[in-house]
């Protein structure tokens, strides 16, 4: 197995139940934002991709680090 693959299990460990999909409050959460904010963002197509499950969105732990990497500043001074 190789690093990545046991990160990625690792990941979804700490995830609910092992699963690596998280509730609109956890996703916030892991991002550090708050729930309405990642709400927002959602509404207006700018957040991290999100998927239907029946009624309920739910957001994949890969979605939630790719949208983050995306959103990388330069490290600049601005």
């Amino acid at each position: 197995m190789t690093r990545d693959e046991e990160d990625g299990i690792d990941r979804a460990a700490r995830g609910v139940r092992g699963s690596p999909f998280f509730t609109t409050e956890q996703a916030a959460f892991y991002l550090g934002m708050s729930a309405r904010t990642l709400q927002e963002y959602r509404s207006a197509g700018t957040g991290p991709i999100y998927r239907r499950h029946s009624r309920h969105i739910r957001y994949h732990i890969d979605d939630l680090d790719a949208w983050s990497r995306g959103r990388a500043g330069g490290g600049g001074d601005g």
